[in-house]
C-alpha cells in the first residue's frame, strides 16, 4: 500500500478547497445562521463534488473532457447563473426567519450537502484544475489498480473535506458574537459580493470574446 498516494490525494483536497470562493462563504454563513453541522454538509457538498471531477481528470476519461471543452461556454453561463441566483437567496434571506425555522424544524443537512454538491458540480471546468495538479505531481490513476485509484480518490475527498471542518469550525466559534442585525448586513454583503463576482466573470468573458 503506497501511503504517498494518500497523501498527494489528501495535498491535492486541500490544495483545491483553500481559496474561499462564494460557496466557501456561503458555508460559513450557514455555520452562523444555523450550526456547525450545516457548515460541515455543505463544506462536505463541495468536497463531492470535487472528488468526482478528480475521478475523471485522474482517470483522464477523455470522452467526458473533451464534452466539457466543447460546450466550455455553456458551462461558464450555467455557472454563472447559478451564482447569480445564489447570491440574490443569500442578499434576500432573513436571518432571523432562518434562525426561527431552524428552532422549530430544525436543519436539513441533505439539502444543506445538495445545495452546495449540485452548485459545484454545475462547474465542470474543475476538471481542468485536477488536471493540472495531478500533471505536477504526476499522479496517474488507472483501472488496473484499483487500490491505488482510491487512496488517491480518498485523499483527495478527505483533505477537502478536512479543511472545510477547520474552516466552518472557526466560523463557529466566533457565531455566537454575531448580533441579528449583525448577520443581516453579512447577508447583504456576502450576497451583493457572489452577485459582483458573476457579473465580474462575465465581463472578463465579454472582454475576453468568450
Amino acid at each position: 500500500m503506497d501511503l504517498n498516494l494518500l497523501w498527494k490525494g489528501i495535498l491535492t483536497g486541500l490544495a483545491v478547497s483553500i481559496p474561499l470562493g462564494p460557496l466557501g462563504i456561503l458555508c460559513i454563513q450557514r455555520t452562523v445562521n444555523k450550526n456547525w453541522k450545516s457548515g460541515i454538509f455543505s463544506g462536505i457538498g463541495v468536497a463531492s463534488a470535487d472528488t468526482v471531477y478528480a475521478f475523471v481528470a485522474g482517470f483522464s476519461l477523455s470522452i467526458i473532457i473533451e464534452f466539457i471543452r466543447k460546450y466550455e461556454l455553456y458551462f461558464k453561463l450555467v455557472g454563472l447563473f447559478v451564482l447569480v441566483l445564489l447570491g440574490i437567496y443569500i442578499f434576500r434571506s432573513n436571518p432571523t426567519k432562518q434562525i426561527q425555522d431552524y428552532k422549530r424544524r430544525g436543519s436539513s443537512h441533505l439539502q444543506d450537502f445538495l445545495t452546495t454538491f449540485l452548485v459545484t458540480l454545475s462547474n465542470p471546468l474543475s476538471v481542468f484544475v485536477f488536471i493540472a495538479i495531478f500533471t505536477s505531481y504526476s499522479i496517474v490513476l488507472q483501472f488496473s489498480h484499483p487500490l491505488e485509484a482510491m487512496l488517491t480518490i480518498g485523499g483527495i475527498f478527505t483533505g477537502g473535506s478536512m479543511w472545510w471542518m477547520i474552516i466552518t469550525g472557526f466560523a463557529n466559534l466566533f457565531r455566537h458574537k454575531f448580533t441579528i442585525n449583525t448577520l443581516y448586513w453579512a447577508n447583504r454583503v456576502i450576497g451583493l459580493g457572489v452577485i459582483i463576482t458573476a457579473v465580474a466573470f462575465f465581463i472578463y468573458l465579454q472582454l475576453e470574446g468568450f
